[in-house]
C-alpha cells in the first residue's frame, strides 16, 4: 500500500484501475533553417583535435567543408588519407552553448564520401545461392556425391568414399 491519496487498493479478482494516458504534445515545426555559427565554422582547428583519438596527424587530410545541422551546431569534414579509404572523410561534430564560446566536440567519426568504395548491399543467402549450388548441397545431404547420378530409386552408399 502507498502513501499516496489517489493510490487505491486492488482487492483479488478485480481488474487494476484504467491507467490516465499521458498527452504528449509534439514540438512545434520549424519555421526557419537554422543559423549557421560563424566561431563554429571558424573552429577548424578545434574540430580537427577532436579526431585525435581516432586518427594519426597524417590520415587527416584537407578542411572539406563545414555542415550546419542546427543553431549552435556543425560538422566540420576533413579528407582521409588512411589507406584503403580514399573517398572517406573524417568529421567531427562540434557544439557551443548559448552565449558561451567554448567548442566542444560531440561527436567524430570516419563516414564514405562521394565516389568512396563500399561494400555492396547485403543480399541474403537464399537468394544469392544458384541452383547448381543448391543441388550441390541437397546431393551432400542426402550422403550422396556432387555431380554423380545415383540409380533409379537408390541414394548412393553413404562413406564409400570414391567421387
Amino acid at each position: 500500500m502507498t502513501d499516496r491519496e489517489d493510490a487505491t487498493p486492488v482487492e483479488q479478482g478485480q481488474a487494476a484501475p484504467a491507467a490516465r494516458e499521458a498527452v504528449v504534445k509534439a514540438p512545434p515545426a520549424r519555421r526557419r533553417a537554422p543559423r549557421r555559427d560563424d566561431l563554429l565554422a571558424a573552429a577548424v582547428d578545434e574540430a580537427r583535435a577532436g579526431l585525435a583519438g581516432l586518427a594519426a596527424p597524417e590520415e587527416v587530410g584537407e578542411h572539406v567543408d563545414v555542415l550546419v545541422d542546427d543553431d549552435r551546431l556543425v560538422t566540420h569534414r576533413f579528407e582521409s588519407r588512411l589507406p584503403g579509404y580514399a573517398g572517406w572523410l573524417w568529421y567531427a561534430t562540434i557544439a557551443r552553448a548559448p552565449r558561451s564560446r567554448l567548442v566542444t566536440v560531440c561527436e567524430t567519426g570516419l563516414v564514405a564520401g562521394e565516389g568512396a568504395l563500399v561494400a555492396p548491399p547485403w543480399v541474403p543467402y537464399a537468394e544469392r545461392v544458384s541452383e547448381e549450388e543448391r543441388e550441390r548441397l541437397r546431393a551432400v545431404a542426402e550422403g550422396r556425391v556432387p555431380g554423380a547420378a545415383a540409380p533409379a530409386g537408390q541414394s548412393a552408399p553413404e562413406g564409400d568414399g570414391k567421387g
